[in-house]
């Protein structure tokens, strides 16, 4: 079933020059995700008697032109596929002139936070959701590749030094996660991995692609340390842990 609604794009979610931010975009997609749940009664009160949480295995954001501010938008998601515990949505943003703004591919998978393994989507949520074609786009994979020297096949950087990475990736200065990461679920919030990762880009570089592939979990007070790849237009982010795992790698392709 789809599902959207209006907004108007507010002070605090644009840059400085006035254009709606990456984070607040991610916001607004997932915003309307928490909406249908809730509206459908099957949101944050519905899960957490039964100790489950809706997370997110992947992103896929693909960008014509941001809205600016005061620009009247609207956001629209559905689910197209269920496969066991995973739920495949769409996203799009509308400008005031109903032209696409950007749109999304996101992969969901069901979890039972107090064993943190997958569970079945039970019946009630998938009749709720129902399911919609899938939006026309280039669907590319959910794991994204690492390029660079030093990185082993899963993504770590496990034991590997600054040198160790040549000129292709950069080991950035660690911070610890903080509690304006966190979220609901006491660990940090997807659109955060993707605010980090901006953070490396330059000054102007304007988004045109974001590619996210969530690992594991980042909880308050672990320690975050970034591993930069550039490739031209092409930049890869992997947020790891001090033993090289990644909690998530982000793919950010600009102008």
């Amino acid at each position: 079933m789809r599902y959207e609604f209006r907004d108007t794009v507010r002070f605090s979610e644009v840059d400085e020059s006035g254009y709606l931010t990456l984070t607040a975009l991610v916001n607004y997609f997932q915003d309307t995700a928490i909406f249908q749940s809730e509206k459908g009664g099957i949101g944050f009160d519905y899960l957490k008697p039964k100790n489950q949480a809706w997370l997110l295995a992947s992103w896929q954001i693909e960008i014509d032109h941001m809205p600016v501010l005061c620009d009247e938008i609207t956001v629209a998601t559905w689910t197209y596929e269920f496969k066991a515990f995973y739920g495949y949505r769409n996203f799009v943003l509308y400008d005031a002139q109903g032209n696409k703004a950007a749109w999304a591919n996101s992969v969901w998978f069901l979890c039972d936070t107090k064993y943190q393994m997958p569970v079945k989507i039970d019946e009630r949520s998938l009749a709720v959701y129902g399911t919609e074609p899938r939006i026309e786009m280039e669907y590319l994979p959910r794991k994204i590749a690492l390029p660079g020297l030093g990185i082993t096949e899963n993504g770590s950087t496990e034991g590997k030094t600054q040198e160790a990475f040549g000129t292709e990736g950069k080991i950035q200065e660690a911070f610890k996660i903080e509690k304006h990461h966190l979220d609901t679920n006491h660990h940090v919030n997807n659109g955060q991995y993707i605010d980090m990762a901006v953070q490396y880009l330059p000054q102007d570089a304007q988004v045109t692609r974001v590619r996210a592939e969530y690992k594991m979990q980042a909880h308050l007070g672990d320690e975050m340390v970034p591993v930069v790849f550039e490739d031209g237009k092409l930049w890869t982010i992997a947020l790891n842990n001090r033993e090289g795992k990644a909690y998530a790698v982000v793919q950010l392709t600009i102008k």
